[in-house]
């Protein structure tokens, strides 16, 4: 649980934190979203393999089921 590690993760959740405002069209606590159909339902912990060994991440879900990063895809 290096530095490089910690940077990763940071990098990796922030980025999906913001794919997932993209994909919902509003930012978090934005009281737009009220009434919008979808909103953020937590997180869901995956480890991804690295260069310098495994991260575990908390990759953020939607109530509709529909969010998938483009970062950190599903396994095919």
């Amino acid at each position: 649980d290096g530095l490089l590690n910690q940077m990763t993760k940071a990098v990796l959740d922030r980025v999906m934190q913001a794919e997932m405002t993209g994909h919902l069209g509003y930012e978090s606590g934005d009281p737009a979203g009220r009434g919008s159909g979808n909103s953020r339902n937590g997180k869901t912990t995956k480890t991804v393999s690295t260069m310098n060994g495994p991260v575990a991440i908390e990759v953020p879900r939607d109530r509709n089921g529909t969010f998938e990063p483009t970062i950190v895809p599903k396994r095919a």
